[in-house]
């Protein structure tokens, strides 16, 4: 078995993000594996000559100003499919492929997606939110088994408890804490997930989104965890730590979250 460091990212810009990425994976702790979501550029005008400067390859599904995933890895996947494997729904199609990302290194799996965030309960985006989580699970059941070496990381656009959000009280309505959208993932995380930083990190207080409309939300710690790290057992038995890259959100122009690293014996 090696470590192996994989990262979730929600980077909002990609390209906007560049200096804050190129100093953070140069470190000699840099994961070797990172997801990023938002990556909001184009194919074509991805940066993907600076990560190979680097020492990471990647791939990647992206459209102007909106969604995009991307896996930068040490070594070239065995296989790469991107959207969730059904049919998209109408005129979102070019959405969904960047929206979600599947690669294979030998028998470890890996899913990456940005899940759409809702807008509001009354917007025709949140029940499409709901669908998705459903999909997703379909998407589980249809190629993979719970006995799987299996790790579901992105932008999930969804708190999972009170302990994730900063002031839960009056957000019973919000589209990312809702009842409905938390039993959502719930929905999918039974057919044979764990999460994996309450695995290692029980305890609150520890966000992964802070709001740039908050004045001073990471100072005060106003933040949301809606970045997971979900996996199947035999992954999850096999995890040692987890992450939260904090610092990356204190950095100049930052995104609005932060990445997150758990390390495992692959």
């Amino acid at each position: 078995m090696q470590t192996v460091r994989i990262a979730t990212f929600n980077v909002n810009s990609v390209r906007s993000r560049m200096p804050v990425l190129q100093k953070w994976l140069s470190e000699e702790t840099a994961p070797d594996i990172v997801c990023f979501q938002e990556t909001k550029c184009r194919d074509e005008e991805f940066p993907a000559a600076e990560f190979e400067a680097l020492g990471y390859v990647c791939n990647f599904r992206g459209m102007k100003s909106y969604n995009g995933v991307a896996v930068i890895s040490r070594t070239q996947p065995d296989e790469v499919s991107f959207g969730l494997g059904d049919e998209p729904e109408e005129g979102r199609e070019e959405s969904e492929n960047a929206r979600v990302i599947r690669v294979r290194f030998g028998d470890f799996n890996l899913v990456n997606s940005y899940v759409p965030q809702g807008k509001e309960i009354t917007h025709p985006d949140y029940p499409y939110k709901l669908c998705f989580f459903k999909r997703i699970k379909k998407m589980f059941e249809t190629n993979y088994t719970p006995q799987d070496k299996l790790l579901w990381v992105g932008d999930l656009n969804v708190a999972r408890t009170p302990a994730d959000i900063a002031n839960p009280k009056g957000k019973e309505n919000h589209v990312c804490f809702a009842q409905p959208v938390r039993d959502a993932l719930s929905d999918v995380m039974d057919w044979g997930l764990t999460d994996i930083f309450r695995l290692h990190r029980p305890g609150g207080g520890e966000f992964t989104f802070w709001d740039y409309r908050v004045k001073n939300s990471l100072e005060r710690n106003i933040g949301w965890r809606i970045d997971h790290l979900l996996a199947t057992k035999s992954v999850a038995e096999n995890s040692t730590q987890v992450i939260v890259e904090r610092r990356l959100r204190a950095e100049e122009k930052p995104s609005d979250h932060t990445a997150v690293v758990a390390e495992f014996k692959l």
